[in-house]
This record gives C-alpha cells, sequence and structure tokens, in this order.
C-alpha cells in the first residue's frame, strides 16, 4: 500500500509464484488420488458413462449461465447499472472462457467489457465481489438446509466442527455487512475508507427490494450444480440418491470455491471422493463424477471463446489495456 492508502497491485512475479502453487496443490492432490489402479479405474468409468445422462449434465451446465447472468443482472440494478440481459450473458460467457485459459483471467475480461458499457470502475467491481458474496451466502443456506440430513452421515468431529465454522463465520459477516449503516462512525472510520465504500456497494443488493429473487436465484445455481451431479451419478449407475446429493454436493461446492488450487480442479475431486463415500459411494465412482462435472464446466467455459470471437467488444481490447486492467482487479481485491 502506497503513501496515499492505495492498495498496490500484486508484482508479477508474485503472481506467478500464487499460480505456481495452485497448480501444484491441483496437480499433488490429482496424483495423490489417481493410483495405477484408481486411473485405469477411472478411464473405464469414464467410458461407460451413459451419453444421454452426460448430454442432460451438459445442458444443466450451460442452462446455469443463464441463471449466473440473471443473478448478475439483479445485483448490478441493484447498483443502479443498467446492463441488458444480453450484452450480460455474453460478459458472463466469455468471463468463463478466460477463466479456463487464464488464472483468474476472467474477472479482468468481465470488468473490462462491462467498462466498455460505461460503467464506472467502483460498481463494476463491487459487482463481482457481490455477485461472489451472494453466491456464498446461498451456498451457506443449502448447506444449513442440509444440515439434518449431514448430522447423522458424519462421524468426524473435526469435520463437522469446521462446517460450522465456516457457516457461522458466514452469518456474522451477513449481519455485519446488513448492519454496517448502523455502525458507530468511530468503528467505521476505522478501516481503510475505500474498504468501506466497497462494503456499502457490496450490501446493495442485499438491502435492495428484490434481495429475495436474487437469493432464490443464487440457490437455483447451486441446486443446478447438485442436479448435475445427482445425472452423472445416474449415469455410472453410482447408488447417489437425490437427498444424498442436496446433503453432500453443496459441501463439495464450497470445498471447490476456496482459492487454493486451479478452476477447482484437485481441491473438488478430492472433496467429491470425500463427500459421496459417506453416502456408500466408491471413491473411482466419486472421482468419474467430480471429472466428468469439471470436464462439463471446461467444455461450457470453450463455448464462451466462440462467443468472444463474436463479441463487439473484443476488437477494441488491447494487450496493454488487458494489462491494465488485470492490475486494477489485482489492486481491488487487496
Amino acid at each position: 500500500m502506497n503513501d496515499r492508502g492505495r492498495p498496490q497491485p500484486m508484482k508479477p512475479p508474485a503472481k506467478a509464484l500464487v499460480t505456481l502453487a495452485k497448480f501444484a496443490v491441483s496437480v499433488g492432490i490429482l496424483v495423490f488420488l489417481l493410483s495405477p489402479q484408481n486411473l485405469s479405474s477411472l478411464k473405464a468409468d469414464l467410458l461407460a458413462v451413459r451419453l444421454d445422462m452426460l448430454a442432460l449434465a451438459l445442458l444443466l451446465l450451460f442452462a446455469q449461465t443463464f441463471v449466473l447472468c440473471h443473478r448478475w443482472i439483479l445485483i448490478l440494478r441493484a447498483m443502479n447499472v443498467p446492463l441488458g440481459w444480453l450484452p450480460g450473458w455474453r460478459i458472463l460467457m466469455v468471463s468463463n472462457f478466460f477463466n479456463q485459459v487464464l488464472p483468474a483471467g476472467g474477472d479482468a475480461v468481465r470488468i473490462w467489457m462491462l467498462r466498455r458499457h460505461g460503467v464506472q470502475w467502483s460498481p463494476t467491481i463491487s459487482s463481482i465481489v457481490s455477485d461472489r458474496f451472494v453466491a456464498l451466502l446461498a451456498l451457506g443456506a443449502v448447506i444449513l438446509a442440509g444440515m439434518p440430513f449431514l448430522l447423522p452421515r458424519v462421524g468426524d468431529n473435526s469435520l463437522l466442527l469446521a462446517i460450522i465454522v465456516v457457516l457461522g463465520s458466514a452469518c456474522l459477516g451477513l449481519i455485519a455487512l446488513l448492519t454496517l449503516d448502523r455502525w458507530p462512525s468511530g468503528i467505521i472510520a476505522a478501516p481503510p475508507v475505500r474498504l468501506v465504500q466497497l462494503a456499502m456497494l457490496v450490501r446493495a443488493p442485499l438491502a435492495a427490494e428484490g434481495r429475495g429473487t436474487l437469493i432464490a436465484t443464487a440457490v437455483i445455481i447451486h441446486l443446478i450444480t447438485v442436479a448435475a451431479c445427482y445425472v452423472l451419478a445416474i449415469g455410472f449407475s453410482a447408488p447417489l440418491s437425490a437427498l444424498d446429493a442436496f446433503v453432500l454436493v453443496p459441501l463439495v461446492i464450497l470445498s471447490s470455491a476456496v482459492p487454493i488450487s486451479i478452476g477447482g480442479w484437485g481441491v473438488r475431486e478430492g472433496a467429491m471422493v470425500a463427500a459421496l463415500g459417506l453416502a456408500g459411494i466408491a471413491s473411482d465412482k466419486a472421482l468419474a463424477i467430480s471429472v466428468l462435472l469439471g470436464l462439463g464446466g471446461l467444455i461450457v467455459g470453450l463455448l464462451g471463446g466462440l462467443v468472444w470471437q463474436v463479441a463487439p467488444e473484443r476488437a477494441n481490447l488491447s494487450g496493454d489495456q488487458a494489462r491494465a486492467v488485470a492490475e486494477r482487479t489485482d489492486a481491488a481485491s487487496i
């Protein structure tokens, strides 16, 4: 942070080290899971999956992009940012594509494309931060709804404690954010001004009249992922019930959301094997479900590459401008 209190962007060597560490985590976990025996079993499972269930899972993941777009549009509207639905979906698809080919590249591109529509820096970055926060909030609600069914399945007290701590922290964070305008001025003045301003913008969608629709949309997005896993389990003839999928898959989503790997790879697979193991699903089946779920997201992301080829904003993005946007994104995330 410089003398004026402005956050500085992450230096290139530091960014490279972070990316390398994430890559090591992904590869390390996958190597641990994919022993020679597991690799042979995984190959056999992937080739034996029912194509109709695979197609349905891909369709669900593609349909999810429209709901993701709607959630983001609702957040932008709460921040008084007018954006058409079609441009919003196009921006979202392109950002998904760059998330697949560049670490954290999707956010920089989404910010740039939104800036090309005349949106200022502050609401642009805040909408993305708020989008993630709402997603986490909705995920916490889904996990909380499944807790009565999860408790009998979890024999490890440390795992149960970790889940409770995460949910409790999310609830406290939500309460703090919603009551931010009622805090004493002395407490609000303690953090950096930019941080307080960002928090006020992030809370705007949760304080707006349509917050119920926003949360419902965010919950539906997670339920679509749950449904995709359930469909893939059917395709692999794995004995996963709809209730088990509802209770266990959100834990996998939460684990893979932790930014310690590339695109959640490795962490998602390890979490899927552990979570579905609570339902009696063999590790090879759980691993196959997770791998196809990741590949399905990759396929949908690559479709965003096709959208990028025809996006009107593409002609206006130079290399120097992309790097400038990425630096602003790094600075805002600190």
